[in-house]
């Protein structure tokens, strides 16, 4: 189930694009916490430490404890969005919203095939498609899944799994109407197929 993160934060004092501009040069990240019947809060996290926390998968899928320097307690709150320069790719802005542990949340969490090395599909030549990539799971704050784990060992050529075939944690659903496809073993015709068809349209936009 889900870590628990710790972040040091600064109140904002002030907001607006010129505040943002100067938090970034010294090194810093606005961020703004909101939800739970509770005004909205204007944070800064330190650039260097968020940043390394996003590199870790689990950072999105987990409780985090943000510590607000000079405010008492803590608050609690799970990541919701992040913004990014689209030139430098640096974080520039982060949402999080509070929950409590025993709260039902609806979050993303990524599906992470297993076993499908030593699958008859891919061992016959197969290759292995992840059609969804993330799931959109419904569960108590507190556990969150760091991710799907869907077992992949007893596929073969042209299987597929479905939502319905995927055995969720305790706690932990799907909302769904549709026994969506997740994860399936592409046949070598079909990747043939599939390259040919690219070739073909590369071809004919040459000759156009």
């Amino acid at each position: 189930m889900s870590h628990t993160f710790v972040l040091e934060a600064e109140l904002r004092e002030r907001t607006g694009k010129a505040e943002a501009r100067r938090l970034r040069r010294q090194g810093r990240v606005p961020a703004i916490i909101y939800g739970g019947d509770k005004p909205d809060l204007p944070i800064s996290l330190e650039f260097f430490d968020i940043t390394k926390k996003l590199d870790d998968e689990r950072f999105h899928t987990s409780m985090i404890e943000i510590k607000v320097k000079g405010k008492r307690g803590k608050q609690t709150a799970l990541l919701k969005a992040a913004q990014y320069d689209p030139v430098k790719d640096m974080v520039t802005h982060l949402d999080f919203q509070r929950v409590s542990a025993a709260e039902t949340v609806q979050i993303e969490v990524p599906v992470h095939p297993i076993n499908h090395e030593k699958c008859p599909g891919v061992v016959a030549g197969g290759l292995l498609e992840v059609v969804r990539h993330v799931l959109d799971v419904e569960c108590r704050a507190d556990s969150i899944p760091e991710a799907i784990e869907v077992d992949c060992s007893s596929l073969d050529l042209g299987d597929s799994v479905h939502i319905d075939d995927i055995a969720l944690p305790d706690g932990v659903t799907v909302p769904h109407d549709v026994n969506f496809t997740v994860i399936t073993i592409a046949t070598p015709s079909a990747l043939k197929g599939g390259a040919e068809a690219v070739e073909e349209a590369e071809e004919g936009e040459a000759e156009a």
